[in-house]
């Protein structure tokens, strides 16, 4: 086997790499939704029949909690989330060659992913809560995971409020000043 010429081997590390994101950005977008099904799925089990969420959530996978499982699932789907939309948006912004210098357009890039992430869990958790709030209110003052005695469902529901309307003003700060993100 004979080796590239240097110039051969930049160029064809160059085009691999260009394949390569967009797949990443991809199966960071299927593993998101894929795990925020996973968790939505949890959500209902704990909203409908709570004394099921001890059980495993595949029996295949005995040792797995439903609500173990539904954690779990938030926290991948989070992250997987953030890295999809960081992800499309770097490949966007290269697309549209921006005058923005390439570390503040990467900066502003993942402040908008995260946003937008914490936006749309938050309003989620808001969206949970409040059906156990009508379902069984009782749980309200009680903890809300298995992990950690703190918080409260209660106290859960009015942080992720808290963290919805903080990720909303950013974002909307962003779209409405475009060149705070030029400085």
């Amino acid at each position: 086997m004979t080796a590239l010429p240097r110039e051969d081997a930049v160029a064809w590390a160059e085009r691999a790499r260009g394949k390569a994101r967009p797949a990443v950005e991809a199966t960071a977008a299927g593993v998101a939704w894929s795990s925020l099904f996973c968790w939505a799925g949890t959500c209902l089990v704990a909203s409908f029949h709570p004394s099921y969420l001890a059980t495993p959530y595949w029996y295949a996978l005995s040792g797995l909690r439903t609500d173990t499982c539904g954690a779990a699932a938030f926290l991948v789907g989070a992250v997987s989330l953030v890295i999809s939309k960081y992800l499309r948006l770097r490949r966007q912004q290269g697309a549209a060659r921006a005058p923005v210098p390439r570390s503040v357009a990467g900066k502003v890039a993942l402040v908008v992913a995260l946003c937008e992430t914490a936006a749309a869990l938050s309003s989620g958790l808001v969206v949970y809560i409040s059906v156990n709030a009508v379902t069984h209110p009782q749980t309200l003052v009680l903890q809300a995971t298995h992990f950690a005695s703190w918080p409260t469902e209660g106290t859960l529901r009015v942080l992720a409020l808290a963290a919805c309307a903080v990720s909303v003003a950013v974002l909307r700060y962003l779209r409405a000043v475009p060149a705070a993100a030029d400085a």
